[in-house]
């Protein structure tokens, strides 16, 4: 970024980020993905000036493909002006083919992170993984390498002062955060005390408050007060046209794989008109009456019958969930 350059801030990609993360995990095997509980730890990363630049570029390249579990191959390094950070194509043959601009020899603290980038697009094709355009790709690479625990180095990469401005990918920094938020509320981790950059802790703060508002929503029985409130009125409403005809659905990203609750299958993807404060849930006329909402977790939809006191279980990521209905 040019010094000067606005960053944007806020959630405008969250729809996509969320579809991000469902799919990651309806694509990967449950004991792939809760596998990756360590993240990349900074000294793995570390580059002192007096390193050699090739052999430490192919050193972090090596955290990164250990990291991700990519095949071990050896790393070609050249490095050439171009509008990207760094390439690696992600089909390659015998070896990995690294190309990085001139510049990070003198950004090398940030070398990690364009790595944790690049290697994420070799690990997401090898999984048969992507979204339709390219934007939406970027922003599905972005979201794995901060959910499987490289990319807290993207947003340790954002910083800002009088002289300089930089951001790497394409999240915003609260969309970094609130990945990083998603994953260490998954794994119990925290990337916190790894942050150089002075704006990564706030921006992961703003996120993991966003990433807990999650667990918090009707109908999951943490609802507050308010949520509960509004959640009730819009079931009275539900309730009151329960046999007006359905009108038609569309389904969610990804598929409409639910849950299962006290043993019955549920699914779905139900996405009419969510509850007036926007919490994500809707109410499917029956009956039974049913109320469809997003797993706290992964994002998918999940469908349990309108009856009071029920526990369901994600049929994606596993997750037991307990509901007020």
């Amino acid at each position: 970024m040019a010094p000067g350059s606005e960053v944007v801030h806020g959630y405008p990609h969250l729809e996509t980020v969320r579809s991000a993360v469902t799919a990651l995990h309806r694509s990967l095997p449950a004991g792939e993905l809760r596998s990756f509980t360590a993240s990349v730890l900074p000294v793995e990363v570390a580059f002192s000036d007096d390193e050699d630049l090739r052999a430490g570029v192919a050193r972090v390249a090596g955290v990164m493909v250990r990291h991700l579990r990519l095949p071990e191959a050896p790393v070609a390094v050249t490095f050439r002006e171009m509008a990207e950070a760094a390439t690696v194509d992600p089909a390659g043959g015998r070896e990995y083919d690294i190309e990085l601009h001139p510049r990070y020899d003198r950004h090398r603290r940030d070398i990690g992170a364009v790595l944790a980038h690049e290697f994420t697009h070799v690990f997401l094709h090898r999984a048969g993984l992507s979204f339709a355009g390219t934007e939406r790709n970027e922003i599905l690479t972005d979201t794995a390498a901060a959910y499987l625990g490289a990319g807290w180095l993207l947003l340790d990469a954002f910083r800002r002062s009088a002289l300089e401005s930089q951001k790497l990918g394409y999240l915003t920094p609260e969309e970094y955060g609130y990945v990083l938020a998603k994953r260490a509320l998954l794994f119990g981790e925290d990337p916190s005390p790894w942050f150089t950059s002075p704006q990564a802790y706030p921006a992961y703060t703003r996120g993991l408050a966003l990433a807990r508002r999650d667990g918090r929503r009707p109908p999951l029985a943490a609802a507050g007060p308010a949520a509960r409130l509004r959640y009730a009125r819009d079931r009275r409403a539900a309730r009151a046209g329960v046999r007006r005809p359905r009108p038609a659905e569309r389904s969610a990203p990804g598929g409409g794989a639910g849950g299962q609750v006290d043993g019955g299958r549920t699914g779905g993807a139900d996405r009419r008109a969510e509850g007036a404060d926007g919490a994500g849930y809707t109410f499917e006329p029956g009956p039974p009456l049913r109320v469809s909402f997003p797993c706290p977790v992964c994002h998918q939809r999940l469908r349990v019958p309108v009856r009071g006191r029920v526990r369901a279980r994600c049929g994606v990521c596993g997750t037991v969930l307990e509901c007020d209905t």
